[in-house]
């Protein structure tokens, strides 16, 4: 998936209002035998089977496909999705992840996610943040009254803000993630980064 560092993050957000949506919401089993690591296949899948009826038409009053939602994220534009408690249940597939970075999401905002597919997220250069309840339910309140509102996560000071209401709330990243978002590291290009300390390791050790 690609690797963007994380910074200031401002953005609309799509609200997927839908409390314990598991991974086969997220991307339906079927997709799982595939071998590709094509972001836009992954992308394509995410939400399949409610974003399109059994005929592959798309769901009108689904959100992602209502016009305030439907364009698909970019650079300040949805790039954000505000989702129910219990984000991510389910079945561990990390395929779940990939669709959803493979869409152009870059943060999924909820008051609880699952722990595996909170890990994979991360992984996949998505941000999960846990906000409370309270927050989460005044974020889907205000994009339901104007789907043109922003929402401002700034990583480096872990703070999620809700540009409508200037109300914000401090979040929790673990400091080794936090440090591979904000330089677009995965786990090897972050032990490429130290290959001169983990050499000289190793050459004190022998001595």
């Amino acid at each position: 998936m690609a690797k963007q560092k994380f910074n200031i993050i401002q953005s609309t957000c799509i609200p997927v209002a839908i409390d314990n949506c598991n991974t086969d919401l997220i991307i339906p089993a079927r997709y799982l035998a595939s071998t590709t690591r094509d972001p836009k296949f992954f992308g394509d899948a995410f939400m399949h089977d409610l974003r399109y009826d059994a005929d592959g038409k798309p769901v009108e009053d689904f959100v992602m496909n209502r016009p305030d939602f439907s364009e698909a994220p970019h650079e300040g534009c949805h790039e954000i999705i505000v989702g129910g408690q219990n984000w991510g249940s389910g079945s561990s597939r990390e395929h779940a992840a990939w669709a959803i970075a493979g869409y152009g999401v870059r943060v999924v905002i909820s008051s609880s996610f699952a722990d595996i597919h909170r890990n994979n997220l991360l992984n996949c250069f998505v941000l999960p943040v846990v906000v409370t309840k309270e927050f989460q339910q005044e974020l889907f309140d205000t994009i339901a009254a104007d789907p043109k509102a922003e929402v401002k996560v700034d990583v480096p000071n872990q703070t999620v803000t809700n540009l409508s209401t200037g109300n914000s709330e401090h979040f929790e990243i673990n400091s080794y993630k936090k440090y591979c978002l904000e330089n677009a590291y995965d786990d090897i290009d972050f032990l490429l980064s130290n290959t001169d300390k983990i050499e000289a390791f190793e050459n004190e050790a022998t001595v």
